[in-house]
């Protein structure tokens, strides 16, 4: 399948923008059920307090959020803010499908992640633990049945910079020791996005969605900084939708959008409109 991703996201831009037109939408769209669920990483909207988040999210018609702590404080908070904050987004009808990034690298942190995520209602905890961290972390997992998908960070990160570094990490472990798949910084390391998302399996439980124009730069930052909305970019979003399908995915695609922090509104609707035509061009939803 090829889309023509610039006339396609010319063409929808206008309506994105619309709230009218959001409204006018069916209650189902693409990304809302089946193998391909597309979901908000709340780190997307970091500069907006937790009930503009919430409307934001709405506006955009997603169902599913995960959760950065700056919409629902780890360190300051309490079982029952921990519960109230959650109950906000049910409220609002979003699904909350786990928490983070969570960096989970002292010791001190572990145990409180994972009463927070009890709390809350997470079923699953996006982090970035050390190497060291893990046999504790693996008896947490057990004791409160959450599952962890460690966060890929890049050429950058010192602890687990691919997917095959978490895979390799976890191997051993508990099955509910897994994997988030950042697509962005995976490219950005020499991998094949698609190939490791076969090769994740069923230790696959989070994605993290973006789209780069120059993912293979030497310069790191320059190639970090090449990141536009999803469709402008050269990441194979469409084989990667179609692998996810195939290995039967339960997970969810989470659009983190790290661009134009103070007005990211636009661009994810465009990512989303773009995410959601491939699924209806596939026959994925």
């Amino acid at each position: 399948m090829t889309l023509n991703r610039r006339n396609f996201l010319a063409a929808t831009t206008a309506a994105a923008a619309m709230p009218a037109a959001l409204s006018a939408m069916p209650p189902t769209l693409p990304g809302d059920t089946g193998p391909i669920k597309l979901s908000v990483a709340t780190y997307s909207l970091r500069s907006f307090k937790r009930p503009e988040a919430i409307k934001m999210i709405q506006q955009l018609n997603i169902k599913f959020a995960d959760v950065k702590d700056v919409h629902l404080a780890i360190k300051d908070g309490t079982q029952e803010s921990w519960k109230e904050g959650a109950k906000e987004f049910r409220d609002a009808g979003i699904k909350l499908i786990g928490c983070g990034n969570v960096g989970m690298q002292k010791p001190e942190d572990l145990r409180r992640a994972f009463e927070y995520a009890k709390a809350c209602g997470f079923p699953t905890i996006i982090c970035a633990p050390t190497h060291e961290q893990l046999p504790e972390i693996e008896k947490l997992v057990k004791e409160f049945n959450i599952k962890i998908a460690i966060h890929n960070h890049g050429p950058e990160d010192k602890h687990m910079p691919t997917p095959k570094s978490v895979l390799d990490a976890v191997k051993d472990m508990d099955p509910r020791m897994g994997l988030c798949i950042d697509i962005g910084h995976t490219a950005r390391t020499g991998a094949d996005i698609v190939e490791w998302v076969a090769k994740a399996g069923p230790r696959l439980y989070e994605m993290h969605f973006k789209d780069l124009k120059d993912p293979h730069n030497p310069d790191l930052n320059t190639a970090r900084g090449s990141q536009v909305d999803v469709g402008d970019g050269v990441l194979p979003i469409p084989a990667i939708f179609k692998q996810l399908a195939k290995q039967k995915y339960q997970g969810y695609c989470s659009l983190e959008y790290e661009i134009n922090g103070k007005d990211p509104l636009p661009g994810m609707q465009r990512s989303f409109a773009y995410m959601r035509k491939v699924i209806q061009d596939l026959k994925l939803g």
